[in-house]
């Protein structure tokens, strides 16, 4: 018998009401009395389908008269960035005419940390560090279970059989001319450690080698481009797709940036959006994923993506993923008067990753600090002002050493030889900077240092002595954190600072098949079209698992080359 809270479904019953119960639950209960149900009652039901989401609106309406320049080609690719510069390559070495269009006046460097599996340089490593090595299957389903299910397994599979290739494609081409190097960031940071959560070394990241500033990942991307024919036009902002009378996208209408003139560009083999997502568009982001905009301090670093290509697509016909989900990472701070919110502007802070002691703004620790960025994020949305503090001491530089951290945030040299995204000397200097402008504080004591960043002394002064006990013997008896990470703070100076989420973007899209299409209620693609990226969905949900280092930037140029090659040779 089901009993909650000593309340049995018997006694329910009873107590409700046979009858009563019995209608209200008549559309639910159809295997009583054989599925019959009354046809007064039946009368008098009714049912409504969702109305679209107010972000969505209808696609612009735009007149031929103002539509006053015209460009035909065969495959042309919006948004020229992580996914779009390798659909602008590929479509071009498979023999496509293509044309790259790109809202900004120039290339941006595409993210540098790609995630892959099986790589050359991960192959070449395996002998000395086996402990690299992943298996596909258990590599694919932690991804599942980031993500509660709520995934396109087949796209996961693709990610996984054709990142290697991936890399080493871009590979080759960065280090044609010796201006960049392939590193491999070989780090686990969570072997043998009773660590919580796992740790895959996915990363991989080039190495500038030329002291030339107008050299960058993009410049070099966009330079083999257009060595392959490829052109680009800057300044350009997508207005919609255009189809014809099957359904078949056959190119899209733009606008320029400078004078506001209408552009139709006619892709005779395929349209690719690639166009970034919608993290600057807080209205999407409140409909999609409220809890990230409690979370969000606005920082100078970020995209500009306004959901355009998602729009476009779903104008044509297109779904989109049930969950929103987001990379964010608690990389941002506020000043010592200010919680965290979506119209809050504060400052980077790079350190904020590190597993160092942190507290509510009632200076109580609430969860275990080690783990994935948005899971200490996701904790603290169950917290006063979905604000936390960090704190740590003069010994930081040491301990973050010994934190063994992954990733971007590793501000150490990897084993294997591969440079850090930041030195610590470089975040020393930026922490710096954040007490100058009064973000970070300083104190000689837990009781000052308490005090300048607005908590409870006592209370902030409990949990940190109870900590530094747990740490001085070997176990966190609260929160169960791995022992190479509880590290006593107990060297003054102390260090403090008001933490939130650096949103760095979004990753719920429209959902796709594996041939890179978007997709309508029924599964059915949309032919011509292709998308890339943040504009796709389909493969995460919820939480960002972030301990496959690079997973979001790997799976944006692993689809952006396939989505090149399909739409070049028309395979699919």
């Amino acid at each position: 018998m089901n009993n909650v809270a000593g309340i049995s479904r018997r006694n329910l019953f009873k107590a409700a009401g046979v009858t009563a119960i019995a209608a209200a639950a008549a559309g639910t209960l159809t295997g009583c009395g054989k599925g019959y149900v009354n046809d007064a009652e039946d009368k008098n039901l009714t049912t409504q389908a969702p109305a679209g989401p107010s972000w969505l609106g209808s696609a612009p309406e735009i007149a031929e008269s103002d539509i006053t320049e015209t460009i035909d080609t065969e495959v042309v690719v919006v948004g020229c960035r992580t996914g779009g510069l390798p659909a602008v390559i590929s479509a071009a070495e498979n023999g496509a005419k293509v044309l790259g269009i790109e809202q900004m006046s120039a290339i941006a460097t595409p993210r540098e940390d790609l995630g892959a599996i099986n790589s050359r340089y991960q192959l070449a490593a395996f002998e000395e560090f086996p402990q690299f090595e992943i298996d596909k299957m258990e590599a694919m389903e932690d991804i599942v279970r980031y993500a509660n299910g709520f995934v396109n397994y087949d796209l996961i599979k693709l990610w996984a059989d054709e990142s290697g290739a991936m890399i080493d494609w871009i590979a080759d081409i960065v280090e044609r001319n010796g201006e960049f190097k392939m590193w491999f960031e070989g780090s686990i940071g969570t072997e043998n450690t009773g660590a919580r959560d796992k740790a895959w070394a996915t990363g991989h990241s080039p190495e500038k080698l030329t002291d030339d500033e107008a050299v960058t990942f993009g410049t070099c991307l966009r330079d083999y481009a257009i060595e392959l024919g490829a052109e680009f036009r800057y300044d350009t902002m997508l207005v919609k797709c255009e189809q014809n009378s099957d359904g078949r996208v056959t190119g899209v209408i733009c606008q320029d940036g400078n004078d506001l003139h209408y552009i139709r560009v006619n892709a005779s083999k395929g349209v690719i959006l690639a166009t970034g997502g919608y993290v600057s568009n807080t209205e999407m982001v409140e409909a999609r994923q409220a809890w990230n905009n409690r979370l969000k301090i606005n920082v100078p670093v970020g995209g500009s993506c306004t959901g355009d290509g998602i729009k476009a697509a779903m104008w044509c016909g297109a779904s989109i993923d049930p969950l929103g989900c987001a990379v964010t990472f608690n990389r941002a701070c506020c000043k010592p008067d200010e919680v965290a919110g979506s119209d809050l502007k504060g400052k980077w802070f790079w350190f904020g990753e590190q597993p160092f002691l942190k507290l509510n703004l009632k200076g109580e620790r609430f969860c275990n600090e080690s783990g994935p960025y948005d899971y200490m994020l996701h904790s603290t949305i169950m917290q006063p002002h979905q604000t936390y503090v960090d704190i740590w001491d003069a010994n930081h530089a040491a301990q973050a050493e010994a934190f063994d951290e992954v990733g971007c945030c590793r501000l150490f040299p990897f084993p294997n030889g591969a440079k850090n995204n930041i030195p610590m000397q470089v975040v020393d200097g930026m922490i710096d900077k954040l007490i100058e402008d009064g973000y970070v504080q300083k104190a000689d004591t837990m009781e000052e240092l308490a005090e300048k960043l607005n908590l409870p002394v006592e209370t902030t002064v409990a949990s940190w002595k109870h900590y530094n006990e747990m740490a001085a013997a070997g176990e966190d008896t609260d929160y169960y954190k791995e022992k190479h990470r509880l590290m006593a703070i107990d060297t003054p100076p102390f260090y403090g600072v008001r933490t939130g989420a650096w949103f760095l973007a979004t990753l719920d899209g429209v959902t796709i098949d594996t041939n890179m299409h978007p997709c309508d209620e029924n599964g059915d693609p949309i032919e011509g079209l292709y998308l890339t990226g943040n504009d796709s969905g389909g493969f995460f949900s919820v939480s960002y698992p972030n301990l496959l280092t690079g997973l979001a930037c790997g799976r944006t140029m692993t689809f952006g080359r396939r989505a090149g090659m399909l739409a070049a040779t028309g395979q699919a």
